[in-house]
């Protein structure tokens, strides 16, 4: 018991600090003395010595951050001398752990603290789990000193048996941070101690491993590729020596082109092709540019799908079901795509695949004003039929070589967008949509245009040849969909090779049940919504289509309803809304704003174009598909002497000349019609049309121009629900025009109720949907005298009304 207290007796030793060091017991540490804390606490030691027997002995203390450790070590001065490199030094041990206590007083400038000895004995003999643990720690540490080469090392650990001793070796190890030797300092327990230090040199010989195999991939791949690199220097030597000793050249390149070009299934005349370039390669020099032309070239004669073709799915009626699913409306195109699929059918069936060399391919042209889905329309196509799409853009495309590629000469040929399409779609029948045809330009490089003329001509492109392949391509299994939004902008040539299928837009109708199953569900999607969050009852996608937005096309209307569900999606993030929300016809004002095309007939009477005398409606057709068109009419003041005609809106010729004859019609045969013509032959007449920046053309406006002027000088309104289109003659008959369609679904979504039409074109009302003809009063009319009849309405009372004068 006399031991066991004097173990515990309170020690007072000067202070000697460590910053970002730690001594662990045993450990033996050589100090500067040049510092000045290490030389005062070694100096204070050494006074202390001189009073009591024993070597001088002070407390090491670890200091982290300015922060002293709670348990410190003693260590004894072993010796006093100098360092290697000549500074003041001194040789300590330590010997045992110390609790630290208060501070106290002493001799010197050290600071002197009161610390109790920690008991650190082990039970002996060692228990078996411990026993191990020793064993287990010997045999990490001999690993990690034998990779080191610090055999001498190993033996000393090896003789350790003490635990305490065993687990304070490990402050040596120079892996181990400041942390954690000051986690193995403060931890009294010999047994948890040797835990400790066992993990932590696991730990170290792990990652050390990991470091290891990763060094030793990387250098096995840098070998790999130093002697794989080597291997083929050496190889292309060898090659070299025999080619001299055999006399030839790039042998075994060719051998390989030539067998590929002879395991290719090519036609017979690209394989001779082929085989004829492959001779020419063998007898090129390695200097010769000649070589890598040729190879390029070889390359791209083999990517070409010569003998790849997808098999039609000859399902009519479910390549009909694909098209209505895909897209509402366009029965042209749908009918004209069913009826090519039954000929081809039937064709096969009679074995008629193939008649004079030429297969039974199609070449459509898609023309109609933006957005109603011709492009589209062309990947429903393929999807019908079960072939492949390519989509070939052809807008601001201004050298012909774009298409028929280049001479092989020129550095950087490549074949043609026809070729590359083909080798892209991997078949000989793809469906190639060749979009915006008609913004083809020319210039000094060539007309892109004519070039298209072999490619589309169902008669010549069975032996289509490309400038870059030199070799007959057969493109007469390909279904061609050209898309153009302005018909007088394709050359007649080439239009004279095309089918042509008119995409007229759409009715309100079909707006609707587009707008429901295709435009509202993608948009849902876009804007984060689900469809039963947020619906559009039927009522606001028809308002949305006919008073918000004025297109033949559906993509304003697209735009229209992403611009609702995102107004919808921020008031709900903002918590002014809750969802789920059916979004009705009277919440769209609320939502986006007012309309912003409100039909005449739906305007007060006062505020109406026609409210006054020599306003006329008229309906023309514009790259946008068709739209309706005023003209105002004026007389100028007597009293200005201004004779003639005068015309404003950016008019073309044709419209010039028949607004001169309305204007003579009406001087010849005013008498007979009971208007003032003297008016005419005094006053200057000014025609006008609105929309003055627009350039406008053509003569379906001189009706409306005659009708105009009818108004104008009769002093009788034209009705507002009336429009009108028509070439007019001197004798006064009314002439056919164009684009009778367009401008009847025009009239539909602007609001009229009365259309009137010359005589000659009501064949054409067949090709208008019968929704639209149910909501129209058509009229065909044959003389401009049944046209002002029907137009102006009956004088009030028989009083005239005042004629505007010009100002």
């Amino acid at each position: 018991m006399a031991a066991e207290s004097a173990a515990f007796t309170p020690l007072t030793l000067p202070v000697l600090p460590l910053d970002d060091e730690v001594v662990l017991p045993g450990m033996v540490v050589p100090l500067d003395l040049s510092d000045a804390e290490v030389r005062a606490a070694v100096e204070a030691a050494q006074a202390a010595a001189r009073s009591e027997p024993g070597k001088p002995r002070v407390l090491l203390v670890p200091r982290i951050d300015g922060t002293h450790a709670a348990t410190g070590v003693i260590g004894t001065v072993e010796q006093v001398g100098r360092l290697a490199d000549g500074d003041p030094g001194a040789l300590i041990r330590g010997r045992g752990r110390v609790r630290i206590g208060a501070g106290t007083t002493g001799p010197g400038a050290a600071l002197w603290v009161e610390g109790t000895r920690v008991d650190e004995t082990v039970p002996d003999p060692l228990p078996g789990q411990v026993a191990e643990l020793v064993k287990e720690y010997k045999a990490l540490a001999t690993a990690w000193l034998r990779k080191r080469g610090a055999w001498q090392v190993v033996d000393r650990v090896q003789a350790i048996d003490d635990v305490s001793a065993l687990a304070d070796n490990s402050g040596y190890s120079p892996f181990l941070t400041t942390e954690q030797k000051v986690a193995l300092l403060e931890t009294t327990d010999p047994v948890a101690r040797l835990k400790l230090a066992t993990q932590q040199l696991r730990d170290h010989l792990a990652e050390q491993d990991v470091a290891e195999t990763i060094a030793k991939d990387v250098q096995e791949g840098v070998d790999k590729q130093q002697r794989e690199f080597l291997l083929r220097r050496q190889l292309e030597a060898v090659r070299k020596e025999l080619r001299e000793i055999n006399g030839e050249q790039e042998g075994e390149e060719s051998d390989d082109y030539r067998a590929r070009v002879e395991a290719a299934d090519l036609p017979e005349k690209v394989r001779e092709a082929a085989l004829k370039e492959v001779d020419k390669l063998e007898r090129s020099s390695d200097q010769s540019p000649e070589g890598s032309w040729i190879r390029t070239w070889l390359d791209t004669v083999l990517e070409m799908p010569w003998s790849e073709r997808t098999e039609d799915a000859y399902d009519i009626r479910g390549a009909q079901a694909v098209l209505d699913a895909e897209h509402a409306g366009l029965q042209d195109v749908k009918e004209r795509i069913t009826e090519y699929l039954a000929v081809r059918k039937r064709r096969g069936d009679r074995g008629l695949g193939v008649v004079g060399g030429r297969r039974g391919g199609a070449v459509l042209a898609l023309v109609g004003p933006p957005g109603v889905g011709k492009t589209s329309l062309g990947e429903s196509v393929a999807h019908a039929m079960g072939r492949k799409f390519v989509r070939v853009a052809l807008g601001g495309v201004r050298d012909e070589a774009e298409i028929r590629g280049h001479r092989r000469t020129y550095v950087g040929a490549l074949p043609g967008r026809i070729v590359r399409a083909i080798k892209e779609a991997g078949s000989m029948n793809p469906v190639v949509l060749l979009d915006e045809i008609d913004k083809v330009g020319s210039d000094f490089r060539g007309d892109p245009a004519a070039a298209l003329l072999e490619v589309l001509d169902p008669a010549q492109n069975h032996t289509f040849r490309d400038h870059y392949l030199e070799v007959e391509l057969d493109l007469s299994d390909v279904v061609f969909l050209a898309t153009a939004n302005v018909l007088e902008a394709i050359p007649e040539a080439l239009l004279d090779r095309m089918e042509l299928v008119r995409l007229d837009g759409y009715t309100e109708d079909e707006k609707v049940v587009i707008a429901r199953d295709h435009l509202l569900p993608r948009q849902l999607e876009r804007a984060g919504l689900d469809a039963d969050e947020v619906t559009v009852d039927e009522g606001a996608l028809r308002k949305l289509a006919g008073e918000y937005t004025r297109e033949a096309g559906v993509r304003t209307l697209e735009r229209s309803i992403a611009r609702l569900l995102r107004k919808v999606a921020a008031q709900h993030e903002l918590g002014e809304r809750e969802l789920p929300f059916t979004v009705t016809e009277g919440e769209l004002r609320g939502l986006i704003g007012r309309p912003h095309h409100v039909p005449e007939s739906a305007q007060d009477p006062a505020e109406r174009r026609t409210a006054v005398p020599g306003v006329a409606t008229g309906l023309a057709v514009t790259g946008a598909g068709g739209d309706v068109l005023y003209v105002e009419a004026s007389l100028a003041d007597p009293e200005t002497g201004a004779a003639g005609l005068t015309l404003t809106g950016q008019l073309g010729d044709v419209m010039k000349e028949s607004a001169q004859i309305a204007l003579s019609f009406l001087r010849s045969h005013g008498a007979e019609l009971e208007l003032p013509v003297g008016d005419l032959k005094d006053r200057g007449a000014h025609i006008h049309f609105p929309a003055g920046a627009v350039p406008k053309d053509g003569p379906s406006a001189g009706v409306t121009m005659t009708t105009a002027l009818a108004s104008l000088l009769s002093g009788r309104l034209v009705r507002t629900d009336v429009a009108m289109t028509g070439e007019v003659s001197l004798t006064g008959r009314v002439l056919p025009i164009g684009g009778v369609k367009q401008k009847l679904l025009a009239a539909h979504r602007a609001g009229i109720t009365t259309v009137i039409i010359p005589k000659r074109n009501e064949p054409d009302l067949d090709d208008v949907p019968a929704e639209v003809l149910d909501r129209l009063d058509v009229h065909a009319v044959t003389d401009v005298r049944q046209v002002l009849e029907l137009a102006l309405a009956p004088a009030t009372n028989g009083a005239e009304r005042e004629v505007p004068v010009a100002a």
